[in-house]
């Protein structure tokens, strides 16, 4: 598509998953919160005002928490290229998606406020 112009983002999509390394992540689960800035191009949808010419907002969050709460992986890298790879083959309106996968409860023995992963995948 050239330049980045026209996106849908989507900021804490939330879910509880059991993803993890550790035994009693898989077990006991936790949140997970996603962030999407999906491209897109606007021109056809916005000139025919049709939500049939874009991609939804709502089924690509609810999408989101399916594949959150969906089959335990290990990592949330694993979880992000998922998500990403989801939207693209699911979503025909969208050139590429940058998922962010947020994982607030991890086991981490410090003091920290959170940690994530990033990906980026284009068509």
């Amino acid at each position: 598509m050239g330049t980045r112009a026209d996106l849908i983002t989507l900021r804490g999509v939330s879910a509880i998953g059991h993803h993890g390394v550790l035994d009693f992540e898989r077990r006991d689960g936790q949140p997970f919160v996603v962030d999407a800035v999906l491209e897109s191009d606007f021109a056809e949808a916005a000139s025919s005002d049709d939500l049939a010419k874009t991609a939804s907002y709502a089924e690509i969050a609810e999408r989101i928490t399916h594949v959150v709460s969906g089959e335990p992986v290990n990592l949330i890298e694993t979880l992000a290229v998922r998500i990403a790879e989801m939207i693209l083959s699911e979503f025909d309106a969208i050139a590429s998606a940058e998922v962010t996968v947020h994982k607030p409860k991890a086991p981490i023995d410090v003091p920290f406020d959170d940690v994530a992963v990033t990906v980026f995948r284009g068509r």
